[in-house]
């Protein structure tokens, strides 16, 4: 948690020489049962709401915390958000008020509230983003050296493990820079079509709406899987990709 955050508290354009912070705890992941947390403790004591520690404008702001969202949900391991956070709550938490409900009139603030709401849908319907959280077969790294681009990218799947005939298989990837990445390749572990199940950058949560070409595999290996795509990776966001049905 401390390293995620000050990951994501930092300014993009520093992060490639802060990359491994994102990429160390999947040392040890499967020598504990992980739990997430983005708890009471990371959000009062003048430490300020989590939307406060993101950097940049507020537009940016608001991405690099969509973004964080769903990096922690594909993340393994269990997600624990404290309350507030999933409104995007501004102020630091305080035990003598309320949380500010009043900030979901604002749309940026309702789309962090809805985006939680898809992660959680997506999530339970994607058993390959949880069902083998505790197991290396889990988990497969495609790049976790794109330290230039600070863009990550890796699989999910269930216990039979990435590509399994009939398994469930989430292709994960994070751009977090503020700079679109058009032409990105991207491995896979099957051909034909994938299709975004989740996008931090649609418009509906706030998101600049980067168009996504469709993507189809081309029948080239690339990251040590059987084929690959061209992806256009948007601003400060992370994508879900799943095999068409």
């Amino acid at each position: 948690m401390h390293d995620t955050l000050e990951y994501f508290s930092t300014d993009p354009v520093h992060r490639k020489w802060h990359h491994d912070l994102l990429t160390f705890g999947l040392t040890y992941a499967w020598s504990e049962n992980f739990v997430l947390p983005l708890s009471h403790d990371e959000v009062v004591h003048l430490k300020g709401s989590l939307l406060g520690k993101m950097p940049g404008d507020r537009w940016q702001r608001f991405a690099n915390l969509r973004a964080l969202y769903a990096w922690m949900w594909s993340h393994p391991g269990k997600q624990l958000l404290f309350m507030g956070g999933e409104l995007a709550q501004e102020r630091e938490w305080s035990h003598d008020r309320a949380i500010d409900w009043y900030l979901l009139s604002d749309p940026l603030h309702r789309g962090v509230r809805d985006l939680v709401r898809e992660l959680n849908r997506v999530e339970a319907a994607h058993p390959g983003l949880w069902s083998a959280d505790t197991t290396p077969a889990g988990f497969r790294w495609l790049d976790a050296e794109d330290r230039e681009s600070s863009v990550y990218s890796f699989l999910r799947s269930g216990p039979q493990g990435p590509g399994a005939a009939g398994h469930d298989v989430v292709a994960c990837v994070a751009n977090l820079t503020p700079v679109p990445r058009h032409g990105y390749r991207m491995g896979l572990p099957r051909s034909g079509r994938w299709v975004d199940v989740l996008n931090t950058d649609d418009q509906r949560w706030g998101g600049s709406g980067v168009v996504q070409p469709e993507v189809v595999t081309d029948g080239a290996p690339w990251q040590r899987q059987p084929a690959s795509a061209v992806l256009t990776l948007p601003p400060l966001a992370v994508r879900w990709l799943a095999p068409a049905p």
